[in-house]
């Protein structure tokens, strides 16, 4: 727990140790006010809640978190540091889920400064600010998806640029499964069975239910499964690099 603390710290110091971190949070706060105000029709729907905002969030993440993660393994080992980091007194999940958690705290520290828009709705009307607080979990459930997916991707590449494209590319996947573009597409061409499979691990179904406030414990451990899952994959990956 402590190493993992450690490298966590590290991590995190890393991201604010350059303007990158500050460039990539300004165009999240400014993406996500603009989509929700223009985009979401904020003020012509004349209803007092967020739903505008958390229905880009999840959008939004897949350009933020394979940006925030390409970095975490395709760095170190392009600076040849990744032996380094290998060698202290730490296991190879301990490294992981450091680098994860640092990866989750920058994103939620860019999630926090959105407290702008809480205060709006709020002045604005009389907004059920429970169903808000479930958003914000839901919004920080798809990151910590997005995040272990985009870790396991750099883990395979020392190219920053190819592990985003990877990062983004299965995040998406993930997030259009459940979604009509899919069912309406290959409706008449993939067995029903397949089709209900792939809406069953869709991210963005699940994270509609909760923004909803719906919190369901089948959800929440399908998040931290997922999550988990992805985990599991980055340290199996790290250790085979580690012995080729």
């Amino acid at each position: 727990m402590r190493a993992t603390l450690v490298v966590a710290r590290r991590e995190l110091a890393g991201y604010f140790a350059t303007p990158v971190a500050y460039v990539f949070i300004v165009i999240f706060l400014v993406l996500a006010g603009a989509l929700a105000f223009n985009a979401g029709n904020f003020f012509e729907r004349g209803q007092a809640d967020l739903v505008p905002f958390f229905t880009f969030v999840p959008w939004l993440f897949l350009l933020l978190t394979p940006a925030i993660t390409m970095r975490l393994w395709a760095e170190e080992r392009r600076a040849g540091t990744i032996e380094t980091l290998l060698t202290l007194p730490l296991s190879t999940a301990a490294a992981v889920v450091g680098k994860f958690a640092a990866a989750l705290a920058f994103t939620t520290i860019a999630l926090a400064l959105t407290f702008p828009l809480v205060i709006t709705v709020n002045e604005l009307g009389s907004p059920d600010n429970g169903v808000i607080a479930a958003g914000y979990i839901a919004a920080l459930l798809v990151a910590a998806c997005f995040l272990a997916v985009g870790g396991a991707m750099s883990a395979l590449t020392r190219n920053q640029v190819i592990a985003f494209v990877l990062g983004a590319a299965v995040c998406f996947l993930f997030t259009l499964f459940g979604s009509p573009i899919v069912t309406d597409l290959f409706g008449g061409r993939l067995p029903p069975e397949l089709l209900a499979g792939m809406k069953r691990i869709a991210l963005i179904e699940r994270f509609n239910g909760i923004v909803r406030g719906v919190v369901s414990l089948r959800d929440l451990v399908f998040f931290l499964s997922f999550t988990a899952f992805w985990l599991f994959v980055t340290v199996q990956v790290v250790e085979l690099k580690k012995a080729a």
